[in-house]
């Protein structure tokens, strides 16, 4: 007569609950898995994604020729070939080993983010980078897709259809300890692309509307509180917004040139290197953050609306791609990736024709920056990383 199997007592890992789920008990790594799997590789999502790469280098170029910063178009380029590296170290790890490995990540991403504090770069008055000479790196754009993991691992493991107050109370813990320690370096517009990651969180976690209303009350009493708590620069630009035509050659002038820039494009732009609002300077941080009127004024209409629908294309492919996700995890983690994009493109192209205040989010894939670089190919990774394991076996 054979012994009774013990009972397990360490918790189940993310990967054995799914593989118990869909009755899967092989491995990836069989060869028969793997060719499949790069069978069902998006190309077209990588392919859109490169273009709006291209579309960015060749706009940094433009941007920056016969400026001090001449040439970052090829320091943008390394950049993206390190993002590409990474993309695909994502993609051929299965996204239940790193969801497993979240814990970890977390600690060190708020150890990062400490650091920053401490001795992190400072430039124009923000301390936001860790590096040594030309090389550094912004912890906070990392952390958004390390907040994206902990989200989808805390919210795929509840058993309960709905949220309780205390999942709230210890979701908006896990938030709350970076978004703190970004608005301290400070960097009000990453912290703010927090919002979209929870709030499409709390909508698949079973968030309820009595809930939903409870919060959105208690927001709106407590927001002009955070008027106190913006620095003066930020009060400053929320004032712009607001009242724009006041002070069109103080502070109102970035958003002024920037509608002028995007304004005087027409419907074929005039011509790559030929806008005259860029290439004589009148846009400031026409490279990073206000990228968007480069493409306005040279590419026009017609190169705008290729962007957005380059754009359109990448997030409703990543929203497919959660649809046919095989298990909560990878619904969570890329609606948490469609959203963040999402929020980065609405954002940053409002911002460009005036309809939002200025808040420093980039441009995925176009903008220049490392950071926003790796961040943006990583999240890619990992939705191209839930695309090619839809299927259990």
């Amino acid at each position: 007569m054979s012994r009774p199997e013990r009972p397990r007592t360490s918790p189940i890992t993310p990967r054995e609950r799914t593989n118990r789920e869909a009755g899967w008990k092989g491995k990836w790594d069989g060869s028969p898995v793997r060719r499949r799997a790069l069978a069902d590789f998006d190309w077209w999502l990588l392919l859109a994604a490169l273009a709006l790469v291209a579309i960015g280098l060749l706009e940094i170029y433009s941007s920056t020729a016969h400026t001090r910063y001449a040439g970052l178009h090829i320091r943008q380029f390394y950049w993206v070939l390190l993002g590409l590296a990474i993309m695909w170290t994502v993609v051929f790890v299965d996204y239940h080993l790193i969801i497993e490995q979240t814990p970890v990540l977390y600690i060190i991403g708020v150890l990062m983010l400490l650091v920053v504090l401490v001795v992190g770069q400072t430039i124009s008055g923000s301390k936001r980078w860790l590096g040594y000479g030309a090389f550094s790196i912004q912890p906070a754009e990392i952390f958004k897709i390390i907040l994206i993991l902990t989200l989808a691992r805390y919210f795929s493991e509840r058993r309960l259809r709905t949220l309780t107050w205390v999942d709230m109370m210890q979701v908006g813990v896990l938030a709350a300890i970076p978004f703190v320690l970004i608005l301290m370096e400070p960097d009000l517009g990453t912290a703010l692309t927090f919002f979209p990651i929870l709030g499409v969180g709390l909508w698949l976690g079973g968030i309820r509307w009595k809930m939903l209303a409870t919060l959105a009350l208690g927001f709106v009493l407590i927001l002009p509180l955070g008027w106190f708590v913006l620095k003066p620069y930020q009060r400053a630009r929320l004032m712009t917004f607001t009242h724009s035509d006041a002070d069109p050659l103080g502070r109102g002038y970035q958003i002024a040139q920037s509608k002028i820039a995007v304004g005087s494009g027409g419907l074929l732009g005039k011509g790559f290197l030929q806008g005259s609002q860029n290439r004589l300077g009148f846009v400031p941080y026409r490279h990073t953050d206000f990228i968007f009127s480069v493409v306005g004024e040279e590419q026009g209409f017609l190169g705008v609306l290729v962007s957005l629908l380059l754009f359109i294309f990448v997030i409703f492919r990543s929203i497919q791609h959660a649809r046919s996700a095989r298990d909560r995890y990878g619904v969570f983690l890329v609606m948490g990736v469609a959203a963040l994009l999402a929020f980065h493109v609405v954002v940053n192209v409002g911002m460009v024709i005036g309809l939002m205040p200025v808040t420093g989010i980039p441009l995925p894939f176009v903008s220049s920056g490392g950071s926003s670089i790796l961040s943006t190919f990583m999240a890619l990774g990992l939705v191209l990383n839930v695309r090619m394991r839809r299927y259990a076996n």
